[in-house]
């Protein structure tokens, strides 16, 4: 797959994702960056402090959300009739995509996680009316960072972006809270870490490659009477955990409604 890409701001999350495209093997030769400040980016691919003046197959919209109003004219030289945009702006809605860029072939939403760099992301999609053609590139470019969950109702994106791409953030707090609790109950704290961390990749490792659902897995672990389900009846009292869990969510997707309302005021 021979496309020149632009990636227009280069913050973690965007460096992430070239790290993944890369290391699925697409040439660093064809990526270029712009970002106004000099940043390291792999060997082979073009950084540019210089806004590009001719348009790219792939253009990866990477900036602050709220900067779409001022960014968008500046770079209409790099969207053309060929290009298909990727935004990875939280909250900022296809129609306005469209709006800011309205020579561009097909716009699309694409909300990665930093797993991207492993090539161990659940990327989320949504676009409204695009080509075929259009969609299987996309879903190409998601697949080699993960997976390509395409969303069907963009009502819906902020509640799949609560849930795959500010999740990781949920899980890193679930592990330092269980290290930090075995430290608590008496284990030394940098071994209780360790053995969380190393603990969830076990487990999430099983999880992705299992027959079996994570319901059916957590049964499996715990026999009758045993230690396991002392331990999971604390959790599934009252559903604790799960109505702590769908609040997170829901205080996650609200927000992301939020900006999409600010980033239209500010439009």
């Amino acid at each position: 797959m021979a496309r020149e890409i632009l990636i227009y701001g280069f913050g973690n999350m965007t460096s992430a994702m070239l790290e993944g495209w890369i290391a699925s093997g697409l040439q660093a030769r064809d990526f270029t960056v712009f970002n106004p400040s000099a940043k390291p980016v792999p060997d082979g691919a073009i950084l540019t402090s210089t806004i590009p003046t001719r348009a790219f197959d792939v253009v990866v919209l990477g900036f602050k959300p709220h900067m779409l109003g001022d960014i968008a004219p500046a770079m209409q030289d790099c969207v053309g009739p060929q290009t298909l945009l990727l935004s990875v702006l939280a909250g900022v809605e296809v129609d306005d995509l469209a709006a800011a860029f309205p020579s561009a072939k097909a716009v699309l939403r694409l909300m990665p996680n930093l797993a991207v760099a492993l090539g161990k992301s659940p990327n989320s999609l949504f676009a409204n009316n695009i080509a075929d053609d259009d969609k299987a590139l996309a879903t190409d470019l998601a697949q080699r960072l993960g997976s390509a969950e395409w969303i069907e109702d963009e009502a819906q994106f902020d509640l799949a972006t609560a849930l795959a791409g500010s999740g990781p953030g949920f899980v890193y707090r679930f592990i330092d809270a269980l290290g930090a609790a075995g430290a608590d109950l008496g284990l030394p704290a940098e071994q209780a870490q360790r053995m969380a961390v190393q603990m969830v990749a076990g487990a999430g490792a099983l999880a992705a490659a299992s027959e079996f659902t994570p319901e059916e897995l957590a049964n499996r672990v715990a026999s009758p009477g045993g230690m396991t389900r002392e331990g999971l009846n604390v959790l599934d009292e009252g559903e604790a955990l799960k109505k702590l869990l769908t609040k997170t969510l829901s205080k996650t997707a609200d927000k992301g409604s939020e900006l999409a309302k600010l980033g239209r005021k500010q439009g």
